[in-house]
């Protein structure tokens, strides 16, 4: 994709998404204390980042979707912005020698210069959730939570809860936010954080500002349906990957929404031609490339 956008103009500093894993007991840090963790480290790492004007100059870094306490992952995202650039090889290996164990840096990509910042395009995002060992287990066999998936999701036209606002209790129809939910086997993901479960719960469900539906409303109300108590010290919450709409123009200016909607057209069309399904939603780092050595 991004061989299809380099004709944008030419500006005096370069867009950079990073794509980092968060596990361990750093899966405990809060959101705050993680931008000031990546303050830190990338200074050590020298990379070259852009600080704002003003006064109180700070650097220019925006996460795309912030993690909650207690949750781990494979697909966190955030841009800053640099004045000049080393190559993605060099500078993930560089920020990860700056890192700590929990943190590790996988991606390190030049964005469009007229790029949207990850945070407005997050459309949906995907969670391996499994029961942690020392509890009793809610479910006892693979069958058994296949069982309970097909009559929570698949039979039901509706999911009803109600939500907790800072004013009131609102009633909260969470079936067209759950856009798949099935059993995952070990084997499909790899990942420190599950080495301990051989199965789990998968759910892609809607992220973002506008409607944004938290793993853990889901969780609950499946434990509701299964007809137990709902532990959220039993469960540990694992995102994989974070996305947005493939249809989504991830740029600013006509001509570069034009540039990219003819490339969107040629993609789509290599999809048909090899009889393969169009993604909905393709992860936040493919909308990047990789910065080759000088």
């Amino acid at each position: 994709m991004a061989a299809e956008l380099q004709h944008f103009r030419e500006v005096s500093v370069l867009n950079i998404r990073i794509k980092f894993q968060k596990y361990g007991v750093m899966k405990f840090v809060g959101h705050l204390d993680m931008m000031r963790f990546f303050q830190k480290a990338i200074r050590r790492a020298g990379i070259d980042i852009a600080y704002s004007e003003g006064y109180s100059p700070h650097q220019i870094m925006s996460f795309a979707a912030p993690l909650g306490v207690g949750v781990s992952s494979d697909g966190e995202y955030f841009d800053i912005e640099v004045s000049t650039s080393k190559s993605s090889e060099e500078a993930v290996h560089d920020l990860n020698q700056a890192m700590v164990e929990g943190i590790s840096v996988l991606e390190y990509k030049k964005l469009p210069d007229t790029a949207k910042s990850a945070m407005s395009l997050v459309a949906a995002a995907d969670y391996f959730i499994f029961e942690k060992p020392g509890y009793e287990p809610l479910f006892r066999s693979r069958e058994e939570l296949q069982e309970k998936i097909q009559g929570f999701y698949e039979n039901q036209e509706e999911i009803f809860i109600l939500k907790q606002t800072k004013k009131k209790e609102v009633e909260m129809n969470l079936k067209p936010l759950i856009y798949e939910m099935k059993l995952l086997d070990r084997n499909e993901r790899n990942h420190p954080e599950n080495e301990a479960a051989d199965w789990g719960l998968f759910l892609k469900v809607c992220t973002g500002s506008s409607d944004n539906l938290k793993p853990e409303l889901i969780l609950e109300a499946f434990c509701r349906f299964c007809q137990a108590d709902y532990n959220p010290f039993q469960f540990q919450i694992h995102r994989l990957e974070v996305y947005a709409k493939s249809d989504d123009v991830p740029v600013k200016g006509e001509k570069e929404r034009e540039r990219y909607l003819n490339y969107l057209k040629r993609l789509k069309q290599s999809y048909k031609e090899r009889e393969e399904t169009f993604p909905t939603f393709l992860p936040l780092g493919e909308l990047g490339e990789n910065i080759e050595n000088c």
